[in-house]
């Protein structure tokens, strides 16, 4: 099964999946207001008790720029960001987009046991 974990704010929304079958995890983060003009390095900051900023420049985007999808085989560090602190930002070129985190940690949770249920 596809894992799916969802959070919508005014500003964007955000899904992380994961698909135990090709393994890879993925976060997309949906714009409303205004297309992502594209960049060569996207990052995510958590803010919070553990905070970190991770980047890549493995990102794709949407055909109408709105979602900036980045993926990856391993997504400890993005799942931990969103479990254990306050807010994550993302960042590409001078583009900010915040996403507060409050009550994200038991989704995040789900959403890992999810990702450990065996493969039927």
């Amino acid at each position: 099964p596809i894992c799916t974990l969802t959070h919508a704010t005014e500003a964007a929304e955000v899904r992380v999946t994961s698909d135990a079958r090709i393994p890879e995890y993925a976060i997309e983060i949906s714009r409303r207001d205004t297309p992502w003009i594209p960049g060569p390095v996207f990052a995510i900051r958590f803010d919070g008790p553990r905070g970190l900023t991770i980047s890549t420049d493995r990102h794709t985007f949407s055909d109408d720029n709105r979602a900036l999808t980045a993926a990856d085989s391993g997504f400890g560090n993005v799942l931990n960001g969103l479990e254990f602190n306050d807010t994550a930002t993302a960042l590409l070129t001078d583009q900010a987009v915040t996403i507060p985190l409050a009550g994200a940690a038991p989704e995040v949770q789900k959403f890992r046991a999810c990702t450990e249920a065996p493969l039927a």
